[in-house]
């Protein structure tokens, strides 16, 4: 936690110590910022853009929709208030992935609603080791249905409205696709999920594997997905990298090891947090009240570069 004192001019402030608060991401994995008093969308953006001069991401092929208040700058994901977003690294999935994260808010909750923090390369270490090798050798699997009713839609995912282009999105991204009957679409893309930091080095636990997958939905939400969309036509769902069901004990038991290593700062209207989303997992508690979060993506990377060359035939 880094407390600001003085009520300082926000985008000036950002403007001065941009260097030393990336220096700071850098070594603690992620940071608070208390007391610059954030007051809204444009204001908020204009810090982001200050801390980060090689732009900010637009975002693809998010699981939820989103709403975009400037270039840039969003919305968090819109997910009921009452059920969690559990540890994941953001878009993980995808074959660029933002390295770095800003949130800001603007309001707090009046209950829960901390976006937690979780070392991933404690994490890593934590597993059990033939679970990692596992994960490793095979890396994992996500399965999306797209349809009008959960989720986002695929012209929200990827930012075009027709088949042609989703096609080529698809190609383009090493994502196997296939249209049902009904139109539906319904995707799969195999990643790592152990990766090294680009700056550090050290093998980090890098995936969405428990966040997206069926056992951590609701029991009744998964039941009513189940019965009208059936087994496979999940909005989404993780598997092994071969293919393979994860049972319900694997996620339990990731997500212990993410709480093990949760750490929580209840937010405060005007905080600003950076997250390095390699080495950090981050979640979302559920909670009550009004709650504004605004999120921006930067630094990209490619997954692939980062890692080793026996775990690229994962693609």
């Amino acid at each position: 936690m880094l407390t600001v004192a003085d009520g300082p001019d926000p985008v000036q402030w950002a403007d001065q110590h941009r260097e030393a608060l990336r220096a700071a991401v850098d070594e603690h994995g992620a940071v608070m910022v208390r007391g610059l008093g954030l007051r809204d969308a444009a204001e908020v953006a204009a810090v982001f853009h200050r801390l980060v001069p090689g732009g900010l991401m637009p975002d693809r092929e998010a699981f939820a929709a989103r709403q975009q208040h400037s270039e840039g700058v969003y919305s968090s994901l819109k997910w009921p208030a009452n059920q969690p977003m559990c540890m994941h690294h953001e878009l993980s999935y995808a074959l660029e992935f933002p390295g770095l994260l800003l949130f800001a808010c603007l309001e707090a909750p009046g209950a829960g609603g901390v976006t937690g923090v979780a070392d991933a390369r404690a994490v890593l270490d934590a597993l059990p080791g033939d679970l990692v090798r596992r994960f490793e050798d095979e890396g994992w699997l996500l399965a999306r249905s797209y349809n009008e009713d959960v989720g986002a839609s695929y012209e929200e995912a990827f930012g075009v409205g027709d088949r042609a282009a989703v096609e080529d999105y698809c190609r383009a991204n090493a994502i196997e696709f296939e249209w049902q009957p009904d139109g539906e679409l319904r995707t799969r893309q195999r990643r790592p999920a152990v990766v090294r930091h680009p700056v550090t080095g050290q093998r980090c636990w890098f995936n969405q594997v428990a966040f997206l997958n069926e056992w951590t939905i609701a029991p009744e939400i998964r039941e009513y997905l189940v019965d009208v969309y059936g087994p496979d036509g999940l909005p989404f769902n993780t598997r092994f990298g071969n293919g393979d069901p994860i049972g319900e004990d694997v996620i339990a038991l990731v997500n212990e090891v993410y709480e093990a290593h949760t750490l929580r700062t209840p937010w405060e209207a005007g905080d600003l947090m950076l997250v390095d989303n390699v080495s950090m997992a981050h979640s979302r508690e559920a909670y009550e009240g009004a709650r504004e979060i605004l999120v921006g993506m930067a630094e990209p990377r490619r997954v692939f570069d980062l890692v080793a060359t026996d775990q690229e035939d994962v693609r």
